[in-house]
This record gives structure tokens, sequence and C-alpha cells, in this order.
């Protein structure tokens, strides 16, 4: 989970998530029995608006990079999402700033991949109402449920669906084992809502068709 950056440092934050492909009429999950969870928010409404950029090349999305441009919920900003690692993935967030030009902070951390000029790759835009899943110590995970419109502007093909993620929060257990427990109940949950494994790694892979 994600804080809103400062205008002085970056946030960064390590995500650990799974993400599952639900249809657009399946109820959410009942959540009796995670392991560490004792309450679950009211849902919060999100209105998110995304626009990612690459190269003519795609020099960021062969190296595991995205750069995003974010409007909306928490952590509005600037992302870079690093290559995974393990279980995780590295975000690096910025301010939005005074308008759209990548700003030069980040411009700077991009240029350990690319210095190339970046162009308009996909929007998307996301209506998420986001469920915390809380315990004794605090937010153990979050439960997204997005309903996605997405469109390819190099192609200018627009895709819709529905998706969850389940991702860990502050909370969450630190040893391995414990966490694949919290994940396992989580997901005997999710299966049994009706979810199912995602076909894709991510929105913007699936924005552009894979």
């Amino acid at each position: 989970m994600a804080e809103a950056p400062n205008a002085s440092e970056p946030s960064r934050t390590v995500e650990v998530e799974r993400k599952y492909d639900v249809d657009g009429d399946t109820p959410l999950p009942l959540w009796q029995g995670i392991p560490g969870v004792d309450a679950v928010t009211t849902g919060e409404l999100r209105v998110l608006d995304a626009r990612y950029l690459d190269t003519a090349e795609a020099a960021l999305a062969r190296s595991g990079v995205a750069l995003r441009r974010r409007t909306g919920g928490p952590d509005a900003g600037w992302h870079i999402k690093g290559p995974r690692e393990g279980d995780g993935r590295l975000e690096i967030g910025w301010p939005l700033g005074d308008d759209e030009a990548v700003p030069d902070a980040v411009a700077d951390v991009l240029a350990r991949w690319t210095a190339e000029p970046l162009t308009p790759l996909a929007r998307i835009e996301n209506d998420r109402t986001a469920y915390l899943l809380t315990g004794p110590d605090g937010v153990v995970a979050e439960f997204v449920d997005d309903r996605v419109r997405a469109t390819d502007l190099r192609q200018g093909t627009e895709r819709r669906w529905r998706e969850w993620e389940f991702e860990l929060g502050p909370a969450a257990p630190v040893d391995p084992d414990e966490r694949e427990r919290l994940f396992a109940a989580a997901e005997r949950a999710i299966f049994a809502a009706g979810g199912r494994h995602a076909a894709s790694g991510s929105k913007l892979a699936r924005a552009l068709g894979f």
C-alpha cells in the first residue's frame, strides 16, 4: 500500500499483491477466517485515471518497468513501478506537479533504463472500491474491486474488464510461511465467490492486449 509522496522525497513502497479476474456480476468475497483479520472497512470509492508512457521502442516495458501519471486516490502522482523481485515490486512515487511534463526527479530515476523521449502508451481509467482488512496491529491487507476501462493509445483499442487485487498491508505477517497462509485463506474466499487467477500480470499489459 503506497502513501502520497511529499514534495521533497519520493515515496518508496514494495507492493506484494495478487490479482484475480472476475465477472461483472460476481459478488464480493466473504472474509471469515482470514488469519489476523477481525474487521473489514466499508468500501471506499476511488476514481482513478492513469496515463502510461514509454519510448517508441518500449524500452521501459522490455526492462519490466512502467511509468504512469495517475490522478485520484490517496497516492495520486507520478509512479515508477520497477522490475518484479521475488514476490514484490518496488514502486517509487512523486507528486503530480503543475503540468503533465515528466518531472526532472522522475527522469533522473528513469535514466538507468532509458533517456529516450517518452510518448503516451495507454490510458487506464478505473472505478475502484477499496476495502481494508484490519487486525489488532492495523491494516493486514487491502482488497480492491476494480472496474477498468483501458485504451491502447498507439493502436486506438479500448478494453473493459473487472478484476480484484489483494495487497499486503503494514500489519501483514513478515514470515514467508505466515504470508502464504494469509494469501491461501484469502484465495479460498476469493475463489468461493467466483474469482480466478488473473490471465494477465498487470493492467498495462492487459490494456495492450497481453
